[in-house]
């Protein structure tokens, strides 16, 4: 019941920041959960951050203290500030949205961290 179009992906050197976007289109103010996964070549998606309506948020190991989960929802966007990026950050970015258990996907915005 909702279309998810990420945005803000690109090439960056190591060190470097990007700012991953989201958009839905509809209104995320009862969305409970939101989050941005990513997929790396010949691995599996996994988790990057979770945020719910009440603000509580939930990263992966390797990302904690570099990145930041935040959500807008006055304007339908979710975000990942993204700092101190590594090679190994390359992947594909997606924004996920659980609606009544079932969970929407964005298309992905590629992000690649050269050495």
């Amino acid at each position: 019941q909702v279309q998810l179009v990420e945005s803000g992906g690109g090439l960056v050197q190591a060190g470097g920041s990007l700012r991953l976007s989201c958009v839905a289109t509809r209104s995320i103010f009862s969305v409970y959960t939101m989050g941005w996964y990513r997929q790396a070549p010949g691995k599996n998606r996994e988790l990057v951050a979770r945020i719910t309506s009440g603000g509580s948020t939930n990263y992966a190991e390797s990302m904690k203290g570099r990145f930041t989960i935040s959500r807008d929802n006055a304007q339908n966007k979710l975000y990942l500030q993204m700092n101190s990026l590594k090679p190994e950050d390359t992947a594909v970015y997606y924004c996920n949205a659980r609606i009544v258990g079932t969970d929407y996907w964005g298309q992905g915005t590629q992000v690649t961290v050269s050495s």
